[in-house]
């Protein structure tokens, strides 16, 4: 399965797109009479990202189409034990911010998943770090370092919540493991050197919630 050569974006395209949807969902979240509009849009960016991934992604094939799938299932089967077993992760459950829910689980989280790992993927991917294993612990640990700040956003704006408001150690080493594990995955489908655009998505992320938790400090 090829996907036709129109429907492709380069990555200045994709990056301009990046870019520009988090400056203003950024300033959209800062200000209190618009957040509540942003934030029931938040499920419209995560598609919209996705879209622009996809649509960057170079030799687009059914490999591809595969590793999406699995991925968006893999986070929605991990969610799920997560929020009803308590196995991974800790005690938390999710709000309404993500969108449509399936047994107590945004779909949209799924497609966070196959971002982050992508996002990381690629990042890695084009280091200089030449073995698999150092790659997939560094981008496991850039992950979890995004992680520690995502969480103050995502309580704060009802993306999910924990226990007793309490983030448990559990949630960072589970991060760890289940970002490791896709992070193999990921090397294992051999896929060729991508653009620049998963990169500049994973930087994006990190200053629009290093932002957002500046401006949660200060306010």
């Amino acid at each position: 399965m090829e996907r036709p050569k129109d429907l492709s974006i380069t990555p200045r395209t994709a990056n301009i797109v990046i870019i520009l949807f988090h400056f203003v969902g950024l300033v959209g979240l800062m200000i209190p009479a618009t957040r509540q509009l942003f934030l029931q849009i938040v499920p419209w960016h995560l598609l919209l990202m996705l879209l622009v991934i996809v649509l960057a992604h170079k030799n687009f094939d059914n490999k591809f189409a595969a590793f999406i799938a699995l991925l968006f299932i893999s986070g929605i089967v991990l969610e799920w034990i997560g929020v009803h077993k308590n196995w991974l992760f800790g005690n938390y459950a999710y709000g309404k911010t993500l969108g449509l829910k399936i047994f107590d689980i945004p779909l949209t989280i799924g497609i966070n998943w196959f971002l982050l790992i992508y996002a990381a993927g690629v990042t890695m991917q084009r280091s200089r770090l030449k073995s698999i294993f150092p790659r997939v612990i560094v981008g496991a640990l850039l992950l979890v370092l995004l992680d520690l700040l995502i969480e103050p956003v995502a309580i704060r704006f009802d993306y999910w919540h924990w226990a007793d408001n309490i983030i448990p150690f559990k949630n960072y080493y589970c991060w760890f493991l289940v970002s490791a594990t896709m992070l193999f995955v990921f090397e294992k489908f051999g896929f060729k050197k991508q653009s620049i655009a998963a990169p500049v998505l994973l930087a994006t992320e990190f200053v629009f919630f290093g932002l957002l938790n500046i401006v949660g400090l200060l306010s």
